[in-house]
């Protein structure tokens, strides 16, 4: 009764905004999802369907091969395992490092902040290059080593940027009011700092994980010799290669060889889509309530 009744005391315009405002959301929910359901039905569509067009929504011809060929494929599982490790192990170290350095360029005596700052800044528009890096690595003996996965993203300074950003808008005093009571720089961050910033450091655990689930071209570059050390992606982007070549087939070793003559590239590329994605998607609404407060409170003084 009370819903009728505020309804009923509403004014033409606040109703007609109100419907306009739904049939908006309403597109937009539509637009956002679509893409995704999209790729969905391509990946569990038979590949010959696929060809002839049409696939919206909902697959013509259902079928499981396209995740056939990938799940098939024997480094599948090591490469599998160790994206997730180094999504893990990188995300978590990655966060400590960058919070403990931005932690130090907010604190008001620290003298050199200003000058650490923008030597941290030029790092993001200057760089050594593809060659000198791999000598650097190589001198460092990282080649062919889990830790070529971890070491050289452990600082980023846009990371740092927005979590010193972050922490610029908290009071100083409670720094001060914690030294008094005698606990050291290190607890000061662990114990009051950090409770403080899990908006902001949720956030960027997020887009690290992204970073490092998604890569793949260091295992190109660095660790392509050693099959133990293959990661998912770059797995996934051997059989996407192997599908879109006449000859990629040859190369292809495992069981998943003979199924590859039967399916089309396009449908290999959308499973491929929906294996890399769906991982991200799980743990994304554990992280959405504070990516959401991390973005915006980030931004205030």
């Amino acid at each position: 009764m009370a819903k009728r009744a505020s309804l009923a005391n509403k004014s033409l315009s606040e109703k007609l905004f109100e419907m306009a405002n739904f049939s908006f959301m309403v597109i937009v929910v539509i637009i956002t999802l679509y893409p995704f359901l999209n790729v969905l039905a391509i990946s569990l569509n038979e590949s010959t369907d696929t060809v002839r067009g049409g696939i919206y929504v909902w697959p013509r011809e259902w079928t499981l091969a396209n995740y056939e060929v990938i799940l098939k494929y024997e480094n599948l599982l090591t490469g599998f395992v160790n994206s997730v490790l180094r999504t893990i192990i990188g995300t978590v170290l990655g966060v400590f490092v960058c919070s403990m350095v931005a932690y130090t360029l907010s604190r008001q005596d620290f003298q050199a902040k200003k000058f650490v700052s923008t030597v941290i800044v030029l790092t993001m528009f200057f760089s050594g290059g593809l060659i000198p890096t791999y000598m650097l690595m190589r001198d460092l003996q990282l080649i062919n080593t889990f830790a070529i996965y971890i070491l050289p993203l452990l600082v980023s300074a846009w990371n740092i940027i927005i979590i010193r950003s972050f922490m610029d808008g908290l009071p100083f005093a409670l720094q001060e009011s914690a030294k008094m009571d005698g606990a050291n720089d290190f607890i000061i961050y662990w114990k009051i700092i950090m409770p403080i910033c899990q908006p902001v450091l949720a956030t960027i655990a997020l887009f690290v994980a992204v970073m490092q689930w998604n890569m793949w071209f260091d295992t190109y570059i660095y660790n392509s010799g050693n099959p133990a050390l293959t990661t998912l992606q770059y797995e996934l982007m051997k059989i996407l290669q192997s599908t879109s070549t006449s000859t990629g087939a040859e190369a292809v070793r495992g069981q998943g060889a003979d199924l590859i003559n039967r399916v089309s590239p396009e449908s290999v590329r959308m499973a491929i889509t929906i294996v890399t994605v769906v991982p991200i998607l799980i743990v994304y609404p554990f992280l959405q309530k504070y990516f959401v407060k991390g973005m915006t409170l980030g931004a205030v003084k």
